[in-house]
């Protein structure tokens, strides 16, 4: 009777256990009018006034618990493909992306690729699910001059 009861206590701790669901980040994927200033040093770590970004990423949540995160993207351009790209980041404040100028991109091998929502069409959904550990990442359009038009964020996993 008493290897009955314990495991019975042992099936109803189990049942009872909360469920960890992975995280939904909704990321918004925009332009102003889809033009590339080829001048512009918006890339991350560096200093500029991002409010003067023609291209941006916008997360609705900067800071999730660790495990299964999905990045629900949405490209809402009218007339501009963009993409959302995952990499890790020591500090999310001042690391530079590994930027190759003459291709107006970074290396994204050498930034540590994780996954991303390749070429979205504009109005197009796409989705990324990965198994993150605390630490920062970035997540970037890499589409040629978008990253240095401001296109990058930074999310915090705990």
């Amino acid at each position: 009777m008493q290897l009955f009861k314990s495991g019975l206590v042992l099936v109803l701790l189990t049942a009872s256990a909360p469920a960890f669901a992975n995280t939904t980040v909704n990321v918004k994927l925009w332009d102003k009018d889809g033009t590339v200033n080829t001048d512009a040093k918006m890339g991350m770590g560096m200093p500029a006034n991002m409010s003067m970004a023609s291209m941006r990423i916008k997360l609705d949540q900067t800071v999730v618990p660790a495990g299964e995160v999905t990045f629900q993207v949405f490209n809402t351009s009218k007339d501009t493909v963009h993409e959302m790209i995952v990499v890790p980041v020591t500090d999310a404040k001042k690391t530079a992306l590994p930027y190759v100028p003459n291709e107006n991109r970074v290396n994204e091998d050498a930034a540590g690729h994780l996954g991303e929502v390749s070429e979205l069409d504009p109005g197009k959904i796409g989705s990324l699910t990965l198994d993150l550990k605390p630490g920062s990442y970035a997540v970037f359009c890499n589409i040629p001059g978008h990253f240095m038009n401001g296109m990058w964020a930074t999310i915090l996993v705990k």
